[in-house]
């Protein structure tokens, strides 16, 4: 199973998400729950420093149980904050629909 746990900010939003573990719903490489929220996670990574400009702190270990997590620091200036907030909260939304879909599969833990 996916655990995903997502930490906000009640100032600035979304600060951290951590996802740790294997779907294990299909054959590797036919594994659709672990390509979704892979794509989703590592796309708003690629996002933030993209369109938003910000470099998140990221950690990754395939091999010791499947790890993904990802920082995002204080921004002072608020466009930039609200693009990666904007981003941020799509993953967020995306990761929702997908572990409602797939609630065998994945679970989310969010954390004000």
């Amino acid at each position: 199973m996916i655990k995903v746990t997502i930490k906000l900010s009640s100032q600035t939003g979304v600060e951290q998400f951590k996802m740790i573990g294997h779907a294990d719903s299909g054959p590797y490489g036919q594994d659709i729950v672990c390509a979704a929220a892979s794509v989703l996670a590592i796309n708003t990574i690629n996002s933030v420093e993209q369109v938003a400009g910000v470099k998140p702190e990221t950690k990754m270990d395939e091999e010791n149980g499947g790890l993904l997590s990802a920082s995002f620091p204080v921004i002072q200036n608020r466009d930039r904050l609200l693009q990666m907030q904007a981003i941020l909260k799509s993953f967020v939304i995306g990761m929702q629909d997908i572990s409602q879909n797939y609630s065998q599969f994945i679970k989310i833990n969010i954390q004000d």
